[in-house]
């Protein structure tokens, strides 16, 4: 997480918005994580599962969408990934350099 971390750091003044989603985990422990990793992103609780899984079809995490500006689904990852390489950084900054839709 901590390339997650870096990446929403430097392209969220450009848009980029990051959400962390708790699955199935106490209150108390998301608390802990977030501290104890230093995660700078918003963390949203699912702490049932209810959201992540039924509605979106996430059953083991990480799990990562991305949206358009829009808020359309553009695309999915499954599984810890790297997001300091140049192709991720360059998919992002082009996902982010599209325009809002009308």
């Amino acid at each position: 997480m901590p390339s997650v971390n870096r990446l929403y750091e430097d392209l969220r003044s450009k848009g980029l918005a990051v959400l962390l989603v708790s699955f199935r985990e106490s209150p108390d422990a998301v608390k802990q994580a977030v501290q104890e990793r230093r995660y700078t992103a918003p963390v949203l609780l699912d702490e049932k599962g209810d959201v992540t899984g039924r509605i979106y079809g996430v059953w083991g995490p990480p799990t990562v969408y991305f949206m358009d500006r829009g808020g359309r689904l553009v695309g999915r990852a499954s599984g810890p990934l790297e997001w300091e390489t140049p192709t991720a950084r360059r998919f992002l900054e082009e996902l982010l350099a599209l325009p809002a839709p009308r």
